[in-house]
């Protein structure tokens, strides 16, 4: 995906590394935004929340987590962040876990995708990830509704104007 890179600046405002999802524009719910400070106040990681159901919870989080973020650090059989944050959003304390994974090769625009498809306990929640050519790792948990190929066509880089405090 040459179209993704690091971006480097004197000062950043947000995440030094573009963040692929949808774009709010396109997505007809409330949009939501999480940064994850370092220590150092680096960001490790921005997550995107899409909310179909009118304020009742997310129907979809997209994370992106760079290489190094400690989110992307899981013992086995533990659950992506991104569906603990799904999870948490719909008040769900039920516990859930990673029962398989399987790769799946993707399309998306010329690019070929290894997509991992995650079976988790939690039979309504689906979960896919892939790493970009940035070593960024996108996560995408979906609530109630499959993930299907065609989304993938629906990813962007967002404008790092979003991200930017102010």
């Amino acid at each position: 995906m040459s179209f993704l890179r690091r971006r480097s600046a004197a000062t950043p405002a947000g995440p030094d590394f573009d963040v692929l999802a949808m774009d709010p524009g396109d997505w007809p719910g409330n949009l939501g935004a999480g940064l994850l400070p370092a220590p150092d106040g680096s960001c490790q990681g921005v997550f995107l929340r899409y909310d179909l159901f009118g304020g009742r919870g997310p129907a979809m989080i997209i994370g992106n987590l760079p290489e190094g973020s400690p989110a992307r650090e899981l013992a086995e059989g533990q659950i992506p962040f991104e569906v603990a944050q799904l999870l948490a959003a719909l008040e769900n304390d039920e516990p859930v876990e990673v029962l398989d994974t399987e790769d799946v090769p993707v399309m998306q625009g010329d690019n070929l995708l290894i997509v991992r498809r995650l079976k988790l306990s939690e039979s309504r929640i689906s979960c896919v990830q892939f790493d970009r050519s940035d070593n960024v790792l996108v996560t995408i948990a979906s609530w109630d509704r499959p993930i299907t190929d065609d989304l993938y066509a629906l990813l962007k880089p967002l404008p790092a104007e979003l991200f930017q405090q102010g």
